[in-house]
């Protein structure tokens, strides 16, 4: 019997994906865990096994197509000595927009008489006017809710009683203004310009940053952290590291420096829900990792317990795999805290946005050399920039500022982060 071959949903929040490439074709023979296809989802390119064992009869959705939805068929495996049926046309990923029929005319709806206007104000609301212009109002019958004043604040003053007429009816508010639309202006191609198709991943990314900006209430701390011990620190780790075939960089450091601080400060180590806060009881790190299809950010796993060697190894691995779309996805998935470093780029300072749901976002500049006070000398340091962006719902100022503080400890002590 046949089997329907499925489109998999490879993310809790995938609902569709591009097949971005068959490794099989009509005819060929497959074996379970045998990698079928690669599929590009909102997080990044992964490969599909083959769960059963047979011959592909027919393959449904060609390679290079988008916006594939989830449980569609993409593809037919037979069972020996099966033969294909005929072939047939696959469902188009997205479904043409129907054409609206034209609408029926019809008769024009009766138009309401205009409600009567309140001859006084309505219950909780106050008329500004001075005593003389009560005094004459009350004088002459004159309903003060339908004088405008023309006094300090719009209070109403004898000039404005004297002028009105029995009977004068409140004046209507003003008609609010509607909000202006945004509408983008349209890009105008010019001979040699080159138009390249958004993939699943630049697109979620793009939408996951506009919402972060939008919603999420973001305050920055900068602090100029002094590397000259953790240069050192690192030089000697490398000598041993080294000869088992472990580097360590300035960024695995900081990895388990952010961690150390984050185990000291639980209360940072959260996300905002909109009926409680989540405070996670692991440390773990995720990193920023640039790829030509868009940012990716794998994660360190209980960074807080893992020695620099380790980290380095992982983060090595993680970040080679990120590069060519094989993350797993519990390896990008989650994270409390996010690292972005530029550094190595000669970015002396940045501000990076917030990764929802996480509370907080480090952004590492480049080290290098300035002229410091140091005990009313001057004297040269290796110093290093870093920029914390914080969800204001999670964490306040001073807790923001007392994780620094424990991290500017970890940083320039590195002694303290392997205890």
């Amino acid at each position: 019997m046949a089997i329907d071959i499925l489109m998999p949903a490879l993310s809790p929040t995938m609902t569709e994906g591009k097949l971005a490439k068959w490794h099989v074709k009509v005819g060929d023979t497959v074996k379970s865990g045998q990698v079928m296809c690669e599929i590009e989802t909102d997080k990044a390119t992964m490969e599909v096994e083959a769960v059963d064992e047979g011959r592909i009869g027919q393959i449904v959705v060609p390679e290079g197509t988008e916006g594939v939805k989830v449980n569609a068929v993409i593809a037919i495996l037979l069972e020996e000595g099966e033969k294909a049926a005929p072939a047939t046309a696959a469902a188009p990923a997205v479904a043409p927009a129907a054409t609206p029929a034209p609408a029926k005319p019809s008769a024009p709806a009766p138009v309401a008489p205009p409600a009567p206007v309140a001859a006084t104000p309505p219950s909780g609301s106050r008329i500004f006017a001075s005593p003389l212009a009560k005094r004459i109002a009350a004088e002459k019958g004159l309903d003060l809710s339908g004088i405008k004043g023309s006094g300090p604040g719009g209070r109403i003053v004898k000039a404005d009683v004297e002028q009105a007429k029995p009977g004068a009816a409140p004046a209507a508010p003003p008609a609010p203004k509607a909000a202006p639309v945004f509408t983008p202006q349209p890009i105008l191609a010019a001979p040699g310009d080159t138009r390249i198709p958004h993939t699943s991943i630049r697109k979620v990314i793009a939408r996951r940053m506009l919402e972060s900006k939008q919603q999420v209430p973001h305050f920055y701390l900068t602090v100029e952290l002094e590397i000259d011990a953790l240069l050192a620190a690192r030089q000697a780790i490398n000598v041993v590291t080294e000869k088992k075939g472990a580097k360590v960089s300035v960024n695995d450091m900081v990895i388990k420096a952010c961690a150390k601080a984050l185990r000291d400060h639980p209360e940072c180590n959260a996300s905002w829900a909109e009926d409680e806060m989540v405070q996670y009881g692991a440390v773990d790190i995720s990193v920023a990792v640039a790829t030509d299809r868009g940012l990716i950010t794998p994660i360190v796993r209980n960074a807080d317990m893992k020695g620099l060697a380790q980290i380095a190894v992982e983060m090595k691995d993680l970040a080679a795999r990120a590069k060519v779309g094989k993350l797993k996805l519990e390896e990008f998935q989650g994270g409390g805290f996010t690292i972005s470093n530029l550094g190595m780029f000669g970015v002396k300072d940045f501000a990076a946005i917030i990764n929802p749901p996480q509370a907080m976002i480090l952004a590492v500049g480049a080290g290098e050399e300035r002229v410091v006070v140091r005990k009313g000398q001057m004297v040269v340091r290796n110093m290093m920039n870093c920029t914390l962006a914080v969800d204001h719902r999670v964490v306040d100022g001073a807790m923001g500022a007392q994780f620094l503080q424990t991290l500017r400890a970890y940083v320039e002590q590195p002694a303290a982060m392997l205890a």
